[in-house]
């Protein structure tokens, strides 16, 4: 059963180009008979208490979905950080304090991921957490191997207090979201990677086609 975290929002990430898998809404693809979208919101939806999604271009194709549809306020694609703004604006417009962030083409993703985010949080004046999973086999011989986990940075929990400095960052250039949050001091939250990593996405047709056979296990 999912941990609920009170006075939380969540924000769905969906404002990728897609560009392996030629184009067009990621969240829209089925797996199960089932939108990647519809799957991501079904597991969030229990740990917060609203949700939004962020996407660009006609919102009216998210209708169905029932959720506020946020854009991003930076000009042109300037990544996930982007969609972390918008999110975080919108907060804002709702009193909230803080937002966790998930993407929209990551089905598996942990059922107890906000409480686990909150709960590495504590201390914090500004909580601002990534989701990690261990590096394991070959990926710790590869670029950036020396680190023992790999950052999730769709995945995370964020303050509203430092949106502006956000929006500074990103209208300075900014695109990589680690680099803004070793600046503030974020932490980790470290998640199992067995069965498999919950934090797979899907980026291309055979990423899709794994996520089917994973189905049983998620």
């Amino acid at each position: 059963m999912a941990e609920r975290t009170p006075k939380l929002l969540g924000v769905i990430l969906a404002g990728g180009l897609a560009t392996r898998m030629g184009g067009g809404d990621k969240g829209l693809l089925q797996i199960g008979g089932v939108s990647l979208l519809d799957r991501v919101i079904n597991r969030f939806s229990p740990q917060v208490e609203a949700l939004a999604l962020n996407a660009n271009g006609d919102a009216l194709r998210f209708n169905e979905l029932g959720l506020p549809v946020i854009a991003d306020s930076i000009d042109g694609f300037a990544g996930p950080l982007a969609g972390v703004l918008a999110g975080l604006d919108w907060a804002a417009e709702q009193g909230a304090q803080s937002i966790v962030t998930v993407a929209a083409d990551t089905p598996f993703f942990p059922r107890d991921l906000v409480a686990q985010l909150v709960r590495a949080s504590e201390g914090q004046k500004h909580p601002l957490v990534l989701a990690t999973t261990p590096r394991t086999g070959e990926e710790a011989l590869k670029s950036g191997g020396s680190r023992r986990v790999n950052r999730h940075p769709t995945f995370g929990l964020w303050p509203v207090a430092l949106r502006d400095d956000l929006r500074a960052a990103l209208e300075g250039g900014l695109r990589k979201v680690v680099l803004w949050t070793d600046q503030h001091d974020g932490r980790e939250a470290l998640f199992s990677a067995q069965p498999f990593d919950p934090f797979f996405n899907v980026n291309t047709p055979d990423d899709l086609a794994r996520a089917e056979t994973l189905l049983e296990l998620a």
